[in-house]
């Protein structure tokens, strides 16, 4: 779950992280309000689940509280477009006003799960602000690292090392490293899977603050944080991943016209790979796990088939706690629900697969059944 700027230098303040004084504002009277509460100067900022914002103009510093509202006031509403949203953008309907600095000097932090060494990793860097990933593209020495040991967490020296080699001045190092571990504690304690401060700046008084900073909370992790619910911002994610993820099953759309419907991770990399060799494009991953009933099948068949770009779908499941003849009399009601005519591809094994062919043999619908991966490849070719 990602969480508004706003919102993630909050929790950062709770974690004793100094953050610049500011306030979100869903009015421009409001934004007014807070921009003469901090002295009339101040950055205006759309709050949006996307990076990029000062490009596409979401970012704005204005003099004084009337050039704050008016700001305010022509962002509200939007759609903002940057190179993360794609060309619908995300809707706009609050700001974060802050004060004005002298910026000195403009850093990176990340902290992030690693697969790969099954562990948190700091990511630093000299170079922070808008052209990050050019950074790490051109100038890839300019990058920092540090690999944290689970059992013994981020260690002080790991937070001078890395703050040396940000370039900090002497009187920095500590401050920054500081800021390292009180994040990392934030990171571990909420369960976060992606922490990250663009820029991380060094002001002309000495301060070192997040001007910008992203959370994004472990789904899976949820459970133990009830107090976080509340932070997220369903009108941020796509419509049809937001009514999966309130149905317990995960879903994330695509640009191709075939609706995969999976139970198993592995299983739907290898069923897009599947769709992908014959010279297609999934429209979709969708993962309902093992422990889906017939009407949570319904329900994310509705939703697949609720997406203009499906035009067929293939279903490839593996019957162990999922029964087949429950997956297929859902399948067959979300069919009647939506009034669709998507061709449908079925490849079904495991605990009544006989059962569950049946039901779609004698539905009307019209669906091929594949015994195989290379079946249900070829019905898709055809």
């Amino acid at each position: 779950m990602k969480v508004h700027e706003y919102q993630a230098k909050a929790l950062m303040a709770k974690f004793g992280i100094p953050v610049p004084k500011g306030g979100v504002a869903a009015t421009p009277d409001e934004a007014k309000k807070v921009a003469k509460d901090l002295g009339g100067s101040v950055v205006v900022k759309a709050q949006v689940h996307a990076g990029g914002r000062g490009k596409a103009g979401g970012v704005k510093v204005v003099s004084n509280p009337d050039e704050a509202a008016e700001f305010t006031k022509s962002i509200l509403g939007t759609q903002l477009v940057t190179f993360q949203t794609g060309p619908e953008g995300v809707p706009v309907t609050s700001v974060l006003v802050e004060e004005t600095m002298n910026i000195v000097k403009e850093l990176y932090l990340a902290m992030l799960i690693e697969p790969s060494t099954r562990s948190i990793v700091v990511i630093a860097s000299e170079a922070g602000g808008m052209d990050i990933e050019e950074v790490a593209a051109t100038t890839p020495e300019k990058i920092l690292r540090a690999v944290v040991d689970p059992t013994v967490g981020l260690q002080p020296y790991q937070g001078r090392q890395l703050a040396y080699g940000m370039g900090l001045a002497p009187e920095l190092v500590r401050p920054a490293a500081d800021l390292m571990l009180k994040l990392y504690k934030l990171f571990v304690e909420k369960d976060c899977s992606q922490a990250e401060i663009n820029p991380l700046v060094v002001t002309g008084d000495g301060r070192v603050l997040p001007v910008d900073a992203k959370l994004t909370i472990d789904d899976d992790a949820m459970f133990r944080h009830k107090d976080l619910a509340e932070l997220r911002d369903a009108g941020q994610e796509d419509p049809l991943e937001a009514q999966a993820h309130d149905i317990g099953v995960i879903y994330v759309r695509l640009d191709g016209d075939v609706g995969c419907l999976v139970n198993g991770a592995g299983l739907a990399m290898a069923t897009m790979d599947v769709v992908t060799n014959v010279g297609a494009k999934p429209a979709n991953f969708l993962d309902v796990g093992g422990g889906a009933d017939e009407e949570r099948i319904r329900a994310a068949v509705g939703i697949l088939l609720s997406d203009p770009n499906v035009k067929r779908v293939l279903v490839n499941i593996f019957g162990g706690i999922l029964r087949c003849d429950m997956l297929a009399r859902g399948l067959v009601a979300a069919y009647e629900d939506t009034k669709s005519t998507a061709p449908l591809v079925v490849r079904m094994l495991g605990t009544n697969a006989e059962e569950g062919r049946q039901v779609l043999s004698e539905s009307g619908l019209n669906v091929t059944i594949a015994h195989t991966f290379n079946d249900a490849a070829e019905a898709l070719r055809g």
